[in-house]
């Protein structure tokens, strides 16, 4: 009997945990011949999230829970999923149930066809706001042109691996986790389920604007080195420009004299080139920033209990 493992990172979801188990539960029942683990990773709810889950825990003995001892961040979340989990394949998805779980038997369907990863992808971006989907269609755009990895538009974390795909993703060590970018990295063979996401079932989403913006500069510099040879292609621009202005200076002044004027052409020059300073900068301290957090080796969490049901200890 194959073993699926679900991952469902939390953090404050105190209003959807139910909701979620309960219509999980009636599609991984229907599933035969199969055995089902769950595991919930609270990463530091400050509500009774976790008190929930283990009112699951004590009727379900499929259910676990991993609490994290303060909040480190989805991604990291979902690496200690994968981390503690031993199954034949493994599902993340959302507890908010944006992730339909009746997916989950189509996911399972094509695996056992020989695909060892199926994506799952959502037809429209119709729930989210104008920003969202502006952002998200401008970093799917920059990230697939600058970076030798392309990550499938419009795909989450909800999709389904085999194990050789967890036991690849693994074997990646970096801090600095941006997990659609390692998923897409490892490679391996995948198939792709379309879906419409719905709305949230309840609550509200943890991802403002700028942990979004934090998430899509952690794909782009952890996964191409583009934007250094862009910062490299500014620096020659700017001094093509200041060689070329400087000529056009020198001439004038040799055939019209010192022309007093031209403080706004000078302040142009300065401030453009002031600002070309500052972006190459800017990157270099991204890429500076995430070899510092490196070389500290600090783990990517910290887990302050592991609970199970009582018959499966």
């Amino acid at each position: 009997m194959k073993t699926v493992a679900i991952i469902v990172p939390i953090f404050n979801e105190l209003e959807t945990i139910k909701i979620f188990y309960n219509r999980l539960k009636i599609t991984i029942d229907s599933i035969k011949d199969h055995s089902f683990i769950i595991i919930f990773i609270d990463d530091g709810s400050s509500d009774k999230s976790s008190e929930i889950i283990k009112e699951i825990i004590d009727t379900d003995s499929r259910v676990k829970l991993i609490i994290l001892t303060r909040n480190f961040g989805k991604e990291a979340a979902l690496s200690a999923g994968l981390d503690h989990v031993e199954a034949d394949a493994v599902v993340p998805m959302d507890v908010d149930l944006q992730d339909p779980p009746e997916l989950i038997k189509e996911m399972i369907s094509i695996w056992h066809s020989g695909i060892p990863l199926v994506l799952a992808r959502r037809t429209h971006r119709t729930e989210d706001t104008l920003f969202k989907r502006f952002s998200a269609s401008i970093f799917y755009f920059i990230h697939n042109k600058l970076s030798s990895i392309t990550i499938p538009k419009n795909v989450g974390d909800f999709r389904l691996m085999d194990k050789s795909v967890v036991d690849s993703v693994k074997l990646l060590p970096e801090k600095e986790r941006f997990m659609k970018g390692i998923f897409a990295w490892v490679g391996y063979d995948f198939h792709i389920i379309d879906y419409e996401r719905p709305k949230r079932s309840s609550g509200e989403t943890k991802f403002k604007a700028l942990k979004l913006l934090k998430l899509a500069q952690d794909g782009l510099f952890s996964f191409s080195v583009a934007p250094l040879k862009i910062s490299s292609f500014l620096g020659y621009l700017g001094a093509i420009a200041s060689a070329i202005y400087g000529t056009i200076i020198i001439v004038k002044t040799i055939y019209y004299g010192i022309d007093i004027d031209g403080y706004a052409s000078l302040m142009t020059v300065i401030l453009f080139l002031g600002s070309i300073h500052l972006i190459v900068i800017g990157i270099l301290g991204e890429y500076i920033g995430r070899i510092f957090i490196e070389s500290k080796n600090r783990p990517i969490y910290l887990i302050k209990k592991f609970i199970e049901n009582e018959k499966q200890k």
